[in-house]
């Protein structure tokens, strides 16, 4: 496809519907599956300073034959760096490790287990927003408490919620996403693929229908549900079709079938019980 479509931001500027993730891949894997993801066609690629591979991402961003302004690059504060001063000062860091002047999104990555440093921190975010370093800025792992406590005491509101997001735990997310669609938050769905650790017929049933892969259904049952899915692989085969996912539509009745599939099981982490 010419170009991937985008969602409107709350604050300014757009999104790309379908984004590469990098968690958990390794600088070299990192940066080769980057550039393979641009040359592909994704143009949202994100990273953070707790994945380890920021330098790589960076590189493949500056090598790809894709200008910058072109795509949408993602980091994001780790629990460590919470804090005004600290959170500016590791936005830095990520900003020299990436070899960029500005990021697209910079989300915090975890509520923690402190309200006020997490307070701080977004001030730090509002400050860099506003300054034009970040484009953008988020937050991630938000419950709807977390965000409803945000949303009281800023005037200027998340762009995007970052949090698992699959069929197998639709219900158990239903009233976040319900939530940020109000707001005008957008919901970036990681882990879409539930990390390749969950099954079921209907899904193998409804991608042989289509004649869809078991992932492209589930991306596709995101994409239909108004998030933005982060897929991740080092695999060139399924970093391309992890993409293929915009020549077809689910229909209505498929959509509501893989919406009852739910097994309230996360893959990654549960932020509901942090204060």
């Amino acid at each position: 496809m010419d170009q991937v479509p985008s969602l409107r931001l709350n604050t300014r500027g757009e999104i790309p519907v379908i984004g590469f993730g990098t968690w958990q891949l390794s600088p070299e894997d990192a940066y080769s599956s980057v550039i393979e993801a641009l040359e592909v066609g994704y143009r949202l690629i994100d990273t953070a300073k707790i994945y380890g591979n920021e330098e790589a991402v960076g590189e493949a961003v500056r090598n790809s034959k894709i200008p910058r302004q072109e795509i949408f690059l993602t980091t994001k504060l780790w629990n460590s760096d919470h804090g005004y001063d600290s959170a500016l000062k590791a936005f830095d860091a990520s900003l020299k490790r990436l070899g960029q002047d500005y990021v697209d999104l910079y989300l915090i990555h975890w509520p923690g287990d402190d309200r006020q440093r997490r307070a701080d921190s977004w001030t730090a975010l509002r400050d860099l927003y506003k300054e034009g370093r970040s484009k953008a800025i988020g937050v991630s792992n938000y419950t709807v408490r977390h965000l409803q406590e945000l949303l009281d005491s800023t005037d200027t509101p998340p762009a995007v919620n970052q949090i698992e997001f699959h069929p197998f735990i639709y219900h158990e997310q239903k009233e976040l996403l319900d939530f940020c669609e109000a707001e005008g938050i957008i919901f970036e769905a990681y882990s879409p693929l539930a990390r390749g650790r969950r099954s079921d017929p209907l899904l193998e049933e409804r991608g042989a229908k289509y004649g869809k892969s078991t992932s492209q259904v589930m991306l596709r049952w995101a994409l239909q549900h108004g998030t933005v899915p982060l897929p991740r692989s080092a695999d060139e085969g399924h970093i391309r079709e992890n993409f293929e996912v915009f020549d077809f539509e689910l229909s209505s009745v498929d959509m509501e079938a893989i919406d009852k599939i739910n097994q309230t099981d996360r893959t990654a982490w549960n932020p509901t019980n942090l204060p």
